[in-house]
């Protein structure tokens, strides 16, 4: 979650504490930049929508609507390499403000890379996308050879593209010698992270944010409430089961693999012991069905467990049973929150669920709403 003041999250969840959730004011605001330099603070912008994805290797994007003229201010990029719109390092920070009673709140969505803008009529789209694209597109000119700690090795593959953070609890150690990483940027990073193990989050001022793994459960606290019940503004949404059935691709246990540095193999597994469908050992098969991770990165039979547990929280978070929520737009929900689901009749435990994918428009007007897919925590 985005922080925000209480009265702007009271506002924007139904009304309460004095405010009405049908008149508050939502408000954007657009800057771009190149090279650390401000090159427009208030860009014109019609019409937007940002998209997030946890499954896809680049999480968040967003679309925009320019007017090709404002007040004899041609928006078109076409012809200057250094215009705002352009996709040669500007980058976008998106900023929403919600009005309140003596002032109005901003709070910065993200920053975001320009990768396209077009002309189609009397407008200019533009898409841009998290700057985690800086390391997707940035792939190595010759072998990479990592050495030092797992950090210093993540700095060296992210930075100085992307600025890297990381938490205090996490463990560091070395990486052992002799590695090679061929083409692939960001598969490397994506290889430290689940040896490690460790989950990486895009954070809102626009750097990475490194953590130890989590597994939410009823008992972590929602950041937002939403209710099917009629009768609200706000909470009144539209929710319903939704996705397909499939056994490819299910596992019930993860096989992490490594070398010692004698030569010899270890591994470690995770096995799927929840009361879930596809539990171990249970009628879904019988038998293990395992997924393997092999990295050189692990060397003790620890880290391969460590690694293979988390793979698998992983793998049991995308089974989670899917509900898409169509709800007013809400300004500082992200990627990862956990949210509550009560779903009528009442009487029952209102599910955990962590948001997946969201739709959310950037401009305010019409009859415009977010829509969440969200996964129940088993």
């Amino acid at each position: 979650m985005i922080p925000v003041s209480t009265d702007s999250k009271l506002i924007q969840q139904g009304g309460m504490g004095g405010y009405s959730s049908t008149s508050f004011v939502w408000e954007i605001r657009v800057e771009s930049w190149y090279n650390g330099v401000l090159l427009h603070d208030d860009i014109p912008v019609e019409d937007g929508t940002e998209y997030g994805d946890r499954t896809s290797s680049v999480p968040t994007r967003v679309t925009l609507s320019v007017p090709r003229t404002v007040d004899n201010v041609d928006w078109s990029p076409l012809n200057d390499d250094y215009h705002p719109l352009a996709c040669n390092g500007q980058r976008l920070r998106i900023m929403l403000g919600v009005q309140l009673q003596q002032h109005t709140e901003w709070i910065q969505r993200g920053e975001y890379l320009i990768t396209s803008a077009s002309e189609e009529g009397d407008t200019i789209r533009v898409e841009a996308l998290s700057l985690l694209k800086l390391v997707e597109e940035a792939r190595f000119v010759s072998p990479f050879q990592p050495t030092g700690t797992l950090k210093s090795t993540l700095r060296a593959l992210m930075e100085p593209a992307l600025t890297v953070v990381f938490d205090a609890a996490l463990t560091d150690r070395a990486v052992p010698a002799g590695i090679n990483y061929d083409e692939d940027r960001l598969g490397a990073v994506n290889e430290l992270l689940s040896a490690w193990p460790a989950e990486m989050k895009m954070v809102n001022e626009g750097y990475a944010y490194v953590y130890v793994p989590e597994t939410p459960s009823y008992s972590t606290t929602p950041v937002a409430t939403f209710t099917d019940t009629e009768g609200t503004t706000f909470n009144t949404v539209v929710i319903d089961w939704s996705g397909e059935v499939d056994r490819e691709g299910v596992y019930n246990c993860v096989v992490a693999r490594g070398t010692q540095t004698d030569g010899g193999q270890v591994q470690g597994v995770a096995y799927d012991y929840s009361t879930g469908a596809h539990r171990i050992g249970g009628p879904f098969n019988p038998l293990p069905v395992p997924e393997y991770f092999a990295s050189p990165l692990l060397t003790t039979v620890s880290q391969c467990r460590a690694a293979a547990t988390t793979r698998l929280a992983r793998r049991l978070r995308e089974r989670r049973r899917p509900l898409r929520i169509r709800t007013t737009p809400v300004n500082f929900l992200e990627l990862g929150d956990v949210v509550s689901v009560e779903i009528v009749p009442p009487g029952n435990t209102p599910p955990r669920a962590t948001i997946e994918a969201f739709t959310l428009p950037l401009v305010p007007g019409g009859d415009q709403a977010m829509d969440l897919l969200v996964g129940v925590v088993q």
